[in-house]
């Protein structure tokens, strides 16, 4: 029997500069990392050290040079570069070496593209490469001339240049103005899990910290995993019960990267909104990273970037069955910072994160006794939908009942229901 044969990979040279007065640099091995994940072989890498990029090459005709003479010995299909390039320094360098140039943000984007497999992560990842390609238009869109037919779409003396940007533009307001309805919708259904009272928390991290075996270990769910960049894109949601009767609805979500790229974090705006409406994150943080501190301050940085730099965290410290002699702990700062050291590919630690997180809700959450009379039935039974109730008796013709409910959501169910909290929480009955 005759099987496929597999695609060829890309084989691709890496370009990294050290510039000496940058203080924020990308990392030659995440490079190879993106590559990897992107589909592509590295055969060989040029380094250099500047103190800026040369205005027009990026890298300086010597260097150009260089990459050039690499091209043609290691017979390599495309360059990358590990930094943001201009869209001139990227049309000059291609120009100068005769082969395709992508930049850091263009690979990040063509990962995604390739992972993307919901209706609605493809049209954000669309967006931002037609984003990222309304800067560097090389008449790359002529095919869409076709799809609309070409006679007409040319007025007077328009260059091709002019048609593909108004091509573009259209196709950005339309993806847009999906992604408007989309994010609408995301917002209903936001509104009714508040309705239903169940916290939000949402797994955030670095890209390739375990975001999505903790995910799967915490809810038995069967989210991709792999020990790859950006192997989950498409938010995955599930309940989970982490005890005194408490359930959340835990959100895994896209991984960051350092300097993530502004046309991604606009793009996937509505998902983004999960981990920016969530009531808590965890931080998923690689333990055996010997950069897991700048590592952390990148995910601070965007979770700022985006609205989230407020919503309370607690650090998971994952991947601890690969220090030896490690063992699950928890660890609380005097700044209120809380860690748990856990493993999400063994399970170690599971129960104390569990405990954290009902302890970290229950901050702001009541735990009591509520006398309701026969009357409230509607209420009471919106408790039961919540899964707020722990235990529950009738005793002189009222219903009294143990709950465990945030403060917030017992306030605002008691004013949809035309009670006063006050006056519905008695004390605690005698037996």
């Amino acid at each position: 029997m005759n099987h496929p044969a597999k695609p060829l990979k890309t084989r691709a040279l890496l370009v990294h500069v050290h510039f000496k007065t940058r203080h924020a640099q990308e990392h030659l091995d995440e490079c190879k990392d993106l590559a990897a994940a992107a589909g592509a072989v590295t055969v060989a890498v040029v380094t250099a050290t500047r103190d800026a990029s040369d205005p027009r090459l990026f890298v300086g005709r010597g260097k150009a040079d260089e990459i050039r003479e690499q091209v043609t010995a290691t017979e390599v299909q495309l360059i990358l570069v590990n930094h943001d390039l201009a869209p001139a320094h990227q049309r000059n360098l291609e120009q100068h070496v005769q082969c395709r140039v992508l930049d850091r943000t263009g690979l990040i984007l063509d990962i995604f593209a390739r992972r993307a497999r919901s209706f609605e992560g493809k049209l954000q990842v669309e967006l931002a490469q037609l984003r990222h390609l309304s800067t560097r238009l090389v008449r790359g869109w002529t095919h869409l001339e076709r799809q609309k037919g070409g006679i007409g779409l040319r007025g007077p003396g328009e260059k091709q240049l002019e048609t593909d940007r108004r091509l573009i533009g259209k196709r950005i307001k339309q993806i847009s103005q999906r992604l408007d309805k989309v994010r609408r919708q995301r917002g209903v259904q936001r509104a009714t899990r508040r309705k239903a009272a169940f916290p939000l928390i949402s797994l955030v991290g670095y890209t390739n910290a375990g975001k999505s075996t903790l995910f799967n270990r915490l809810t038995g769910a069967r989210a991709t995993v792999a020990d790859q960049l950006f192997a989950t894109l498409d938010p995955t949601l599930r309940r989970l019960d982490v005890g005194g009767g408490l359930s959340v609805i835990l959100a895994d979500t896209v991984g960051f990267i350092r300097h993530l790229p502004h046309e991604l974090v606009a793009a996937f705006h509505s998902t983004l909104e999960e981990t920016r409406e969530a009531d808590l994150l965890l931080h998923v943080i690689d333990a055996t990273d010997p950069e897991r501190q700048a590592k952390t301050e990148q995910v601070n940085a965007v979770l700022a970037e985006i609205g989230a730099g407020a919503v309370p965290q607690i650090e998971v410290f994952n991947k601890l069955d690969r220090l030896e002699g490690a063992r699950p702990r928890v660890e609380r700062e005097a700044g209120g910072t809380v860690r748990v050291w856990t493993s999400a590919g063994t399970g170690a630690g599971r129960e104390l994160l569990t405990a954290v997180i009902r302890s970290q809700l229950m901050t702001d959450t009541v735990h009591r006794f509520l006398r309701l009379p026969l009357s409230a039935g509607r209420l009471r039974a919106r408790l039961f939908e919540m899964g707020a109730v722990v235990d529950e008796r009738q005793h002189g013709g009222e219903w009294i009942l143990e709950v465990l409910v945030r403060h917030s959501d017992y306030a605002r169910l008691c004013q949809a229901e035309g009670f006063n909290p006050i006056e519905v929480a008695g004390a605690r009955p005698g037996p």
